[in-house]
């Protein structure tokens, strides 16, 4: 499977796309089937979706050779719901001065089994240990399609961000994944303790603007490659 950028596509879809069930099928199995994180019973039509779905914008990653959704994330939006990491961790650093109306928190990065890799699953979701550990030439060259997924929703998420002027993301991630967001310069910062949310997570914050002038100088081409491909 070559790791080739003209091969997928990025972009936003609205909420009343037909995509959208695809999108909460590609849930459901990544989330439900495949790691448990949340109970069959309480999606019984085989998607998964959750209130905070009607206050988000969501992303996805197309194969363009089939046309098919192989990837999604969201980023929660402020609503009366509040966020979910203000729900299910215990935030240590003071949050206060922040603008909600221009803060959002991403969530429910899923990249459909075809395409990812067992090592791969480890280095998003454990943690950190696989992130850490030595990666030779003949895995870089397994992972580069699961991380050309990954890296291209991140890049359409930070357009998508700033056409509506947020500041600051909030994430609660595994080790392994906040490992592999700083290698491409993607920095976040810890706002409080380790909490068992779907695995070992980790709550953080990052400042858009931060976290794009640090990628343009440590890795300019994080942005740069995805252009054409991502139509951003």
């Amino acid at each position: 499977m070559e790791a080739d950028m003209e091969r997928f596509g990025f972009r936003r879809i609205s909420r009343n796309d037909p995509l959208m069930e695809e999108v909460y099928k590609l849930r459901y199995k990544v989330y439900v089937e495949e790691w448990g994180f949340e109970k069959p019973e309480d999606h019984p039509k085989g998607v998964e979706i959750d209130p905070y779905d009607p206050h988000s914008f969501h992303l996805i990653a197309v194969d363009n050779k089939s046309d098919e959704v192989i990837g999604t994330m969201r980023v929660i939006l402020t609503s009366p719901l509040g966020f979910p990491i203000q729900h299910h961790c215990t935030l240590t650093a003071d949050c206060s001065g922040f603008d909600e109306q221009r803060l959002g928190e991403i969530s429910r990065l899923a990249v459909s089994k075809e395409y990812r890799r067992r090592a791969g699953d480890r280095l998003i979701y454990d943690n950190g240990e696989s992130a850490a550990a030595p990666v030779d030439k003949a895995m870089q060259e397994r992972r580069k399609n699961e991380f050309a997924i990954i890296t291209g929703l991140y890049t359409c998420m930070y357009k998508e961000s700033l056409a509506i002027g947020l500041q600051h993301w909030y994430a609660v991630m595994a080790k392994g994944l906040s490992i592999l967001l700083s290698r491409m310069g993607v920095t976040f910062t810890p706002i409080g303790p380790e909490v068992d949310y779907h695995g070992k997570r980790t709550p953080y914050i990052g400042a858009i603007d931060e976290i794009a002038k640090k990628v343009s100088v440590e890795n300019a081409r994080f942005f740069d490659s995805y252009h054409q491909s991502a139509n951003i």
